[in-house]
């Protein structure tokens, strides 16, 4: 059994071992801190990215829809017409985009 009272010191066993577990834990928060809370970090900005890039494409998706039924219900003619309209649209974005791209000996590569 620990005695209560340290031999001379008057400081009691449970004091010093109180202080000990508390350095201890100072220590490991402190390393814990240092590693997993950088990782921790990184990997919620991951998950977080990732979900709102998904739900950023499914918003694309659906405008893009959604655009080409309005089409069809705007423009006389059949459905071939609003995929005309939404072809040229994307194909000159598309083009617009090609013309904005550096050739790849100024990129470094």
């Amino acid at each position: 059994m620990i005695s209560k009272r340290s031999k001379g010191s008057g400081e009691t066993s449970d004091d010093s071992i109180d202080a000990a577990v508390a350095r201890f834990t100072d220590a490991v928060d402190a390393v814990r801190a240092r590693t997993s809370g950088p990782l921790i970090t990184a990997a919620r900005a991951l998950v977080y990215g990732l979900v709102i890039v998904t739900a950023a494409v499914g918003v694309v998706v659906l405008v893009a829809i959604a655009a080409i039924r309005a089409l069809d219900i705007a423009v006389p003619g059949d459905v071939w017409s609003a995929h005309l309209i939404a072809a040229g649209v994307f194909g000159g974005a598309g083009a617009w985009a090609w013309s904005k791209r550096r050739p790849r000996a100024a990129r470094g590569t």
